[in-house]
């Protein structure tokens, strides 16, 4: 464990930079081996406000509730192609090469079979992070449409970004994604929740939050094979990208527009 420091960025309407707040952070870093490691942010525990308001985002966000969050650890990066094989060995066919890129064109299930084998690799307990965990540690105590602030810019974050949001300036649409360390992080410590791939959760899904548990635990529905994805990607306008966006895909479908980072508990380090 470490303790980490790093500066996030907080944006105006307009994109601009309004403040640049130094935080602090603990980081564990599993061992993977062949000098490949896996960066884990301790998120701590927390009551927050989920979903959208009334009057804002989709009908699939709301009502906005009151959940409460137990600490845990969150991936500070999406799982990159070099910790993929470093637990799997073959790399499926992603469609951007690099160790340091995110894998892409996996399935829930491939994702969820990954976090099985990280916690037989390395004797953790390791899953994909729950809907709730999600937002949680993508908000990073902020209650506006992006944890950077009331919009996105393609300064700050991989997505399509002909499209505007607020007043901000239009910026690039890179087509590719990017590996995790080109953007700066959020107030937790965690980098890419906007954008560059949609993270599968471990929630089955559900069309709003009118029966949503007020805990972090993930809702499970056996009977449909719908699961949540959350973040936006490259491919999507900065609107899909915000902390309260929601999505779902069938957890067997892979495309090269949806990752995953892994969750563990915080006590069993």
């Amino acid at each position: 464990m470490q303790n980490i420091e790093f500066e996030s960025p907080t944006l105006n309407e307009k994109g601009e930079i309004v403040a640049r707040t130094q935080y602090k952070a603990a980081q564990f870093s599993e061992d993977l081996g062949d000098g490949i490691r896996l960066d884990m942010i301790v998120i701590p525990s927390g009551i927050f406000q989920m979903g959208s308001l009334t009057h804002h985002g989709n009908d699939e966000e709301k009502p906005r509730h009151l959940v409460s969050i137990k600490s845990f650890l969150l991936g500070n990066f999406l799982v990159t192609q070099g910790q993929w094989k470093a637990i799997m060995g073959r790399l499926p066919p992603c469609r951007f090469k690099g160790d340091q890129l995110p894998v892409e064109r996996v399935s829930w299930n491939d994702a969820d079979i990954f976090c099985q084998q990280l916690s037989r690799k390395t004797g953790g307990a390791y899953h994909l992070p729950s809907e709730s965990q999600w937002e949680y540690a993508c908000r990073a105590g902020s209650d506006a449409p992006f944890s950077f602030g009331e919009t996105l810019t393609t300064d700050f974050a991989n997505f399509c970004g002909e499209h505007i949001f607020r007043l901000e300036p239009a910026g690039v649409y890179r087509h590719v994604t990017t590996e995790g360390t080109k953007f700066p992080p959020n107030a937790f410590g965690i980098h890419d929740m906007h954008g560059n791939l949609w993270e599968w959760c471990a929630d089955s899904w559900m069309d709003d939050y009118s029966s949503a548990s007020r805990d972090d635990s993930a809702y499970q529905n056996h009977r449909d094979e719908h699961r949540v994805a959350r973040g936006g990607s490259w491919h999507e306008p900065a609107a899909n990208c915000r902390g309260a966006a929601r999505v779902r895909f069938i957890g067997s479908e892979a495309d090269d527009f949806i990752g995953f980072r892994v969750a563990g508990m915080s006590n069993s380090m």
